[in-house]
């Protein structure tokens, strides 16, 4: 068994050595002398390189190509154009960075004033005096268009108040004043005199509401209705009343009066049938007395077919006052003037009724709670 072991052992070959020095490090000297010359061919084409690049360089301020071959036998291609200032180095695809041109395209840019990269750039102004000068031109001429526009609003204001206020084309005549509603007891002169007053203005500055008040002080007078018509006229609807009663003197003297103690002025000769006669020592007094103005608040207050048949009203004091109906046949004490819509609403009731009231002729409604028949 020894010997076999022996016998299958390879034998020691200087191929064997070489290899076991190689694994330990040891290195031949043929190898080492391989290394240097290696070394010293790589530093010399270090060297040759840069005395290329320098020729190069210069070579490249004439617009040249040169052309040399690397240390490894391969042929590489420097191009140096003057008109772009480009420098490209390729050796087998490798680019040296360092050999790029930088390109400032801020400047470019700004200096290019047309292509993809220009800009739209203002010339610098130099010349300050010219600079000031054409503002102070541009400042006058929007002052000047400023002015002008409102000279002309100025203008288009005037022309439009004098057309509306002071033209004749709104102006108010007499004669496109017209009057309705007036009775015998309310002359139409005397609200065409009130009309009258606004006659030549422009039909903006007519109040209706001012002709509607003054209207209502004539005697007479309960509504009155003004309504402007464009361009120029003035419709005036009034209502008219009859008079609430008619004073007598003691010499037979009639005068009419309103609800309000007015005098009303009789248009021509006035019917006085149905109006109440009140008997006073004069006119002037019993529009004064204060018994009579309590009369006539009564009377302008009572229904039309109540104050129809109403012959005699009696005013002794504020508080007492009597009237006469149908010639005397029944007699109403109706006290002061309050609470008259249920007093009047009251008598009526028993002046419909005959069974209410019977043979009795004297109705007393001074406290309408507890009316009195006698």
């Amino acid at each position: 068994m020894t010997r076999e072991r022996q016998t299958r052992k390879k034998p020691r070959t200087a191929s064997n050595d070489v290899s076991r020095k190689a694994a330990s490090g040891e290195a031949s000297p043929g190898r080492t002398t391989v290394r240097k010359a290696t070394g010293r061919q790589m530093t010399s084409g270090r060297k040759s390189e840069k005395a290329l690049e320098k020729e190069t360089s210069r070579q490249a301020k004439g617009g040249k190509t040169v052309s040399r071959k690397s240390r490894f036998g391969k042929t590489a291609s420097r191009s140096v154009s003057s008109s772009s200032s480009r420098s490209v180095s390729r050796a087998e695809g490798f680019v040296d960075a360092r050999r790029l041109h930088s390109e400032d395209v801020v400047k470019k840019t700004l200096d290019e004033n047309v292509g993809v990269l220009g800009v739209a750039t203002r010339p610098k102004v130099l010349d300050f005096d010219a600079r000031l000068k054409e503002r102070k031109k541009a400042g006058t001429r929007v002052a000047a268009i400023r002015v002008l526009i409102v000279i002309l609003a100025a203008a288009l204001v005037s022309a439009l108040i004098w057309l509306l206020l002071f033209s004749s084309v709104f102006r108010l005549e007499t004669s496109q004043i017209s009057v309705s509603g007036g009775n015998e007891w309310v002359s139409e002169k005397d609200v065409l005199d009130i009309a009258n007053q606004q006659s030549g203005k422009s039909l903006f500055m007519v109040s209706a509401d001012k002709v509607s008040s003054q209207l209502k002080n004539i005697p007479g007078v309960t509504q009155a209705n003004v309504v402007k018509r464009y361009p120029r006229s003035l419709e005036i609807d009034i209502k008219a009343q009859q008079p609430a009663a008619m004073l007598k003197e003691p010499d037979g003297t009639l005068v009419a009066v309103d609800r309000k103690a007015r005098v009303l002025n009789a248009v021509g000769k006035a019917s006085m049938k149905g109006i109440p006669v009140i008997e006073v020592s004069s006119v002037d007094n019993g529009l004064n007395s204060r018994a009579v103005k309590e009369a006539l608040t009564i009377l302008g207050g009572l229904p039309d077919t109540m104050r129809t048949v109403i012959t005699k009203v009696s005013a002794k004091t504020q508080d007492s006052i009597t009237t006469e109906l149908s010639s005397g046949k029944y007699v109403v004490v109706w006290g002061d003037s309050s609470e008259l819509k249920l007093k009047s609403a009251i008598v009526d009731k028993l002046l419909s009724d005959p069974s209410l009231i019977g043979d009795k002729h004297q109705i007393d409604v001074s406290a309408p709670s507890r009316p009195i028949i006698k």
